[in-house]
């Protein structure tokens, strides 16, 4: 078992079993400029305190695994330059050549597990990517789910994505994949992708059931709960739709590839939208962090 460093608040919540929600770190350092990112990253932690849980927000600093960033820590990761960007592959060899890298979605489930964290909120995973049956691109999140028992609480999957082929291959990895509220998978900025959501739950305390009952069954890996964007704060799909096919040009002319292609494709919306993009971004995160405290709240009641 690695060293983790803990900060104060989150070493006190271990200590006191206080309910824990896990935030990953490239929102802050492949996201948004500073201090933006700062803002966003504070403003989310304080939604999950008000709501009776405390944030863990996971990153990798000089070489060292970090569950819960001091103010200072995250002041210098929002403003650090060259943050490596991280996942499942190149995880353990950042720790182990000293460096400093921001969590994804796979890699900040490894970390919360390791930390004994069982709910995380992000923004929306990644998952297959449009055109993947030639360039193969399938996110690293989607294997991740499959074999680490967290609770992922997101907005459904990234609209950039091809969502249909992300939820068969949830569906054939054995992932549950349940929306929150409605019966339709949202789509990241929009509340449905039109498609049907195969689980529908309508409680924190339904979906931490779900998920002690498949511990107690022997089953591998967690569950994604999406989390409809609030209505006020969507931008319907059929906006979006000439947007998002103009940025997959524009990557595609470009060679974009890789792990560049969602920042790319993001920071393309975003200026189409004239910012509209990231303000229901934020939104969104701010939304699934709210639910994700109520689930980890129930986790802990349920003990």
């Amino acid at each position: 078992m690695i060293d983790i460093s803990y900060s104060p608040e989150t070493a006190a919540a271990r200590k006191a079993g206080l309910p824990l929600v896990a935030l990953e770190s490239t929102i802050i350092t492949h996201g948004m400029p500073f201090p933006q990112n700062v803002e966003t990253a504070r403003a989310v932690e304080a939604v999950i305190r008000a709501e009776g849980a405390v944030p863990a927000t996971i990153a990798v600093l000089a070489g060292r695994l970090h569950v819960g960033l001091t103010d200072d820590e995250l002041d210098r990761l929002g403003q650090a330059q060259g943050v490596a960007k991280l996942s499942r592959a190149d995880f353990a060899a950042c720790l182990a050549s000293g460096g400093t890298g921001a969590t994804t979605v796979a890699a900040t489930m490894i970390a919360a597990h390791l930390a004994g964290i069982e709910t995380f909120a992000t923004g929306g995973i990644g998952g297959v990517h449009r055109g993947a049956e030639t360039s193969f691109d399938i996110s690293a999140d989607l294997a991740e789910l499959a074999q680490t028992p967290v609770t992922v609480v997101a907005a459904g999957a990234k609209a950039i994505l091809d969502i249909p082929k992300t939820l068969e291959v949830l569906e054939s990895a054995g992932v549950p994949v349940i929306a929150y509220g409605q019966d339709d998978f949202p789509a990241f900025w929009s509340r449905s992708s039109g498609l049907p959501a195969p689980l529908r739950m309508d409680s924190p305390e339904e979906i931490a059931a779900a998920a002690r009952m498949r511990a107690a069954m022997g089953l591998p890996g967690g569950q994604l709960v999406a989390n409809p964007i609030p209505v006020e704060d969507e931008i319907p799909a059929a906006d979006l739709a000439p947007v998002i096919a103009a940025a997959l040009a524009a990557a595609e002319a470009e060679g974009i590839a890789a792990k560049s292609v969602t920042p790319f494709l993001l920071d393309h919306i975003f200026h189409a939208t004239e910012g509209r993009s990231l303000t229901a971004n934020i939104a969104l995160v701010k939304n699934n962090a709210r639910l994700a405290a109520g689930i980890a709240r129930a986790f802990a009641q349920a003990g």
